[in-house]
């Protein structure tokens, strides 16, 4: 449980890096971090820190597509997540795991 604490915490930060990031560079009209990437982030467990830092940048809150997409992203983290933290799921892995 800690190990998952501590991944969330490291993609939130890197999502909040990132997001500060590209602010910065459509302030000074330089080349952007594709969308792509920052949700990547956002799937990955990085979507608590993405949420924040959308708000605290006020960075692509216009951008309806985006959030929609954002927020699927936090939803299918979290439903893996949880599937990962039941019995039948970790037997599984635990199967693949000895298929080596």
């Amino acid at each position: 449980m800690t190990l998952l604490i501590v991944a969330y915490l490291l993609a939130s930060l890197a999502a909040v890096i990132l997001y500060g990031v590209d602010k910065a560079a459509a302030r000074r009209g330089d080349r952007r971090i594709r969308e792509s990437t920052l949700q990547l982030v956002a799937l990955v467990g990085g979507w608590p820190g993405a949420l924040l830092a959308r708000r605290w940048f006020r960075h692509k809150t216009r951008k309806q597509p985006f959030g929609i997409i954002l927020w699927g992203c936090a939803a299918l983290n979290l439903g893996l997540v949880a599937w990962l933290a039941t019995a039948d799921a970790a037997a599984g892995l635990r199967q693949l795991a000895s298929l080596e």
